[in-house]
């Protein structure tokens, strides 16, 4: 996949269209991202022994990965990753400005 945890995103695409976010987590097997305040859903959380209140709680849902693109670090616009080798290291790049991503 080519995001990786840590990576700053924006949606193309579905509701939260134009949000940029931080990915949380990546999820390979279902080709999927959490994104820090993009796909807020409720929780119910019925009382238990470690929480025994209960409530209503708030957190981001995965959403699939064909919906968010890189954010390219010099332009700060949407781009596609490249990948190329420099010296003896893969690294993936900007495709819009050409510059590293760490």
């Amino acid at each position: 996949m080519f995001i990786k945890k840590g990576d700053t995103v924006i949606v193309i695409t579905g509701d939260y269209k134009g949000k940029q976010g931080t990915v949380l987590r990546v999820l390979n097997k279902t080709n999927r991202v959490i994104v820090e305040g993009v796909n807020i859903v409720t929780k119910h959380a019925r009382p238990s022994q470690s929480n025994p209140d209960g409530g209503i709680s708030k957190k981001e849902a995965p959403i699939h990965a064909s919906n968010v693109m890189l954010v390219d670090p010099k332009t700060n616009e949407p781009t596609k990753v490249g990948y190329r080798v420099e010296g003896d290291k893969k690294v993936r790049f900007a495709k819009k400005s050409g510059a590293t991503i760490k």
